[in-house]
């Protein structure tokens, strides 16, 4: 799993935007104007959102995942290379996370995920 594959996975995402962050060193994707998937180009993996800290802990204690440095205890990175089906689980479960978080109306904006 690489980031080519995560870009086109979640340039399928309805409302996903492609983000440039840190004059180019991070690179991600956002959903209503907020992040739900994020890498460096000097790292080597995907930085997701988790449900909660505890879900995020059993990850890293379990072994698909590490801490996501500078970010908040429920984000997680995903190191490459990663089993394909965790990484697209992964970074799907952060979508629907960061998009059920957005106001009603936003949301309401955007159809259905395929």
């Amino acid at each position: 799993m690489s980031e080519e594959i995560v870009d086109s996975l979640c340039a399928t995402l309805p409302g996903a935007e492609r983000t440039h962050r840190a004059e180019g060193e991070l690179d991600g994707w956002k959903v209503g104007g907020k992040l739900f998937a994020l890498y460096g180009r000097r790292r080597n993996g995907v930085s997701v959102k988790t449900r909660d800290v505890e879900t995020a802990r059993m990850l890293i204690d379990a072994g698909p995942a590490i801490r996501a440095p500078y970010f908040h205890a429920s984000w997680v990175r995903l190191e490459w290379p990663a089993e394909a089906e965790e990484v697209r689980h992964r970074v799907l479960t952060s979508y629907d996370l960061i998009r059920a978080s957005l106001p009603r109306k936003q949301r309401a904006g955007l159809p259905d995920r395929p």
